[in-house]
């Protein structure tokens, strides 16, 4: 299979940062295209990019019908479908990568033929005045060892182990037959079940862990700024990834993990008791082979709250 890299860009009024992000893309040798999709932007994003492909055909345009804005999952979804590489890597049109992004990724898919994909740090550069504890949370975002393709999804829902970017990410284009594109109702957090879903289904390799080879921009309009909309997204997107581990038929023990972080983000909410049983049934009323399984019991609201409640009883 030749290494050709299909960069993935979805943009919404980017006019700020664009023209980094391209310009980061087009230095690699091993990307054969940057696929642009302009999510209705309203600035001058178009113009820009517009502009640089005429110097650079490499770059490819692509807008939703009627050039509406229908937000990153969606973006991404048209760019992964139009792209031609054999290889997706993303990047957000805020971010930037920095020299020699793919080399080592290049040299890891030659010499492991059953790796679908490879996994990097990123580091941060401030666009405005960081305090210290974001210097320090986002200096480099990363796991902190080596981990076992079969172990990535345990390491990563139990969070002990750190995590990854999707801007450190390359996977061969194949994986999205099997598991799927982005889920579109999802404002954000659709990046993080697109990588829970890929350590479920696929192989995927840690790269570069100790330095960074991407940059995430940080800046006053960051949408992870806003930890309301990430709280309610966070536990839709573990009931969504819920109903698809379902229908791929993901084994008991990893279902296990993944319910568990499902329930401690909506206890976050404290809501009522009666509200969190009518929530369990729905969770699990069409769901036959785990309704009547050790899980729908463990997961009960009852035995839940008396385990919060109760930690050293149930311990």
């Amino acid at each position: 299979m030749s290494f050709s890299i299909s960069v993935v860009i979805p943009v919404f009024n980017g006019e700020r940062f664009i023209k980094k992000a391209i310009n980061s893309a087009i230095s690699q040798p091993e990307v054969s295209e940057i696929v642009v999709v302009n999510d209705g932007s309203i600035d001058n994003t178009l113009d820009i990019v517009e502009q640089m492909q005429q110097q650079y055909p490499v770059i490819k345009i692509y807008h939703h019908k009627n050039k509406l804005n229908k937000g990153r999952s969606a973006s991404r979804n048209l760019g992964i479908t139009n792209a031609t590489g054999h290889y997706i890597a993303f990047l957000d049109a805020d971010d930037f990568y920095l020299d020699n992004r793919f080399k080592n990724d290049i040299e890891i898919f030659e010499n492991s033929v059953n790796i679908d994909g490879v996994y990097n740090a990123i580091g941060a550069f401030f666009y405005r005045e960081p305090s210290n504890f974001e210097q320090n949370k986002l200096k480099l975002t990363t796991v902190s060892e080596p981990i076992n393709p079969d172990d990535l999804f345990e390491a990563l829902t139990s969070y002990k182990k750190g995590y990854f970017s999707i801007d450190g990410l390359t996977v061969k284009k194949s994986v999205f037959n099997t598991v799927g594109y982005f889920t579109e109702s999802l404002q954000v957090a659709e990046d993080t079940e697109m990588i829970y879903k890929l350590a479920l289904k696929h192989q995927l390799k840690s790269g570069i862990i100790d330095r960074p080879v991407a940059m995430r921009g940080v800046h006053d309009a960051n949408v992870f700024n806003n930890k309301k909309v990430y709280g309610t997204f966070t536990t839709k997107m573990f009931e969504s990834l819920f109903v698809w581990a379902n229908k791929e038929h993901i084994s008991v023990k990893k279902m296990d993990s993944l319910l568990n972080l499902l329930w401690i983000h909506k206890f976050k909410e404290e809501n009522g008791l009666l509200q969190y049983i009518t929530y369990w049934f729905a969770l699990f009323f069409n769901k036959p082979k785990y309704l009547f399984s050790i899980l729908s019991i463990k997961y009960f609201p009852v035995i839940r709250l008396r385990k919060k409640l109760f930690p050293i009883i149930y311990k």
